[in-house]
């Protein structure tokens, strides 16, 4: 299963979104730096509507959504690629994840202590990315002098590291992280194969208080608020210096929420002003799970509505592996119509009879939410 690591500076409130997004209070969340030590671990289903609709259809017994790992990691401070704060031991946590949610802090609190003082919501991203670079600038170097010899001797493999390294090393060497780095194909499978830590895809959570949240309802961002002029810059200078995203969320909402039921967490987002999604995590679960190139194909009958997680861009006989290594090995053809098909027709036999029922080869491309019944022979 992939995993996504939550980082950040101390105190920013990453601990409390683990717990949140985890529906645990697994993680230690306190006012002071490095109450996290060792990472936790925990699985979070992502949010899908769909599946509800189509136990419905198929009368199913229960359903099975898709999961991904989130990590809590201790927070990093300036000076984490050289050792402080036990930044060795933490960057190599960040180096075990697939992709990377860093938490900023767009809130406002004398009482909730700030390693730098002061709120800066760019200032912590530019810490934290320059800690990753530098590590990745130490990594690359040491790379390319391990190569060196073999290169020397006539070494493809050798040969195409340095090639690529020597373009790597002056992006890294100007503060710019290897995610932005514009790589060809071949490029970017050798690219994996370093293990850096900025290459890791990276999505932004700007963290606000429970009473800033309401203003950022249905996308909005009210730039005369402190919370809103946080996180106006933040989502400038990611799209900008980075290209990526960022999403608000409020991870003191979502953790108060973790003892309620789905009815009592609705009545009390709805008390605070915003909708069921207001609180931005499961928003924020979906964009990891994208962010990480997956999407989910559903199968539906009377036991179980399931979700099935895969890669973009996988094959027929790809998605029905992740189901059985049988299926793959036996695959013949597989009967995929599109969920919004057969929501529109009410049932498998009304959309057969429409012609929405279609037969595919093992060289369909699957996509995301195509409802699936492979047939195989073993």
């Amino acid at each position: 299963m992939l995993s996504a690591g939550i980082v950040g500076l101390p105190n920013v409130g990453k601990s409390t979104l683990f717990n949140a997004v985890t529906r645990t209070r697994k993680a230690q969340a306190a006012n002071y730096p490095f109450c996290t030590i060792d990472p936790n671990v925990g699985v979070v289903t992502v949010p899908d509507a769909r599946l509800t609709v189509l136990s419905k259809i198929s009368g199913s017994q229960k359903l099975i959504p898709a999961a991904i790992n989130f990590v809590d990691i201790a927070g990093l401070v300036s000076g984490a690629s050289a050792g402080e704060g036990l930044g060795n031991q933490f960057l190599s946590h960040i180096r075990e994840t697939d992709a990377i949610v860093q938490v900023v802090r767009c809130f406002e609190d004398a009482d909730i202590h700030h390693v730098s003082g002061t709120v800066d919501p760019v200032r912590d991203i530019e810490v934290i990315n320059t800690e990753l670079i530098l590590a990745d600038l130490a990594s690359a170097q040491k790379r390319r002098d391990r190569q060196a010899k073999s290169a020397k001797s006539g070494d493809k493999l050798a040969q195409a590291e340095i090639t690529l390294l020597d373009r790597l090393i002056p992006q890294l060497d100007t503060g710019k992280p290897a995610h932005i780095f514009t790589v060809n194909d071949e490029e970017k499978k050798l690219l994996k194969s370093f293990f850096l830590l900025s290459a890791k895809p990276t999505i932004f959570a700007c963290n606000v208080a429970e009473a800033d949240l309401a203003s950022f309802a249905d996308g909005k961002t009210d730039t005369s608020t402190p919370a809103g002029k946080h996180v106006a810059a933040v989502r400038e200078y990611v799209k900008n210096h980075l290209e990526t995203e960022a999403v608000v969320i409020s991870a003191q909402i979502e953790s108060e929420l973790v003892d309620l039921s789905e009815e009592e967490a609705a009545s009390y987002l709805k008390e605070l002003g915003v909708g069921e999604e207001g609180s931005g995590v499961s928003a924020l679960i979906r964009a990891v799970y994208h962010l990480l190139g997956l999407q989910t194909y559903l199968t539906t009958g009377e036991k179980e509505t399931r979700a099935w997680t895969i890669h973009k861009g996988d094959k027929a006989p790809v998605a029905a592996g992740v189901i059985h290594s049988d299926f793959e090995r036996g695959f013949i053809a597989a009967e995929v119509t599109a969920y919004d098909e057969l929501v529109k027709y009410g049932s498998f036999v009304k959309a057969r009879e429409a012609g929405r029922l279609r037969i595919e080869g093992k060289e369909y491309v699957m996509q995301d939410g195509d409802v699936v019944e492979f047939r195989f022979n073993v």
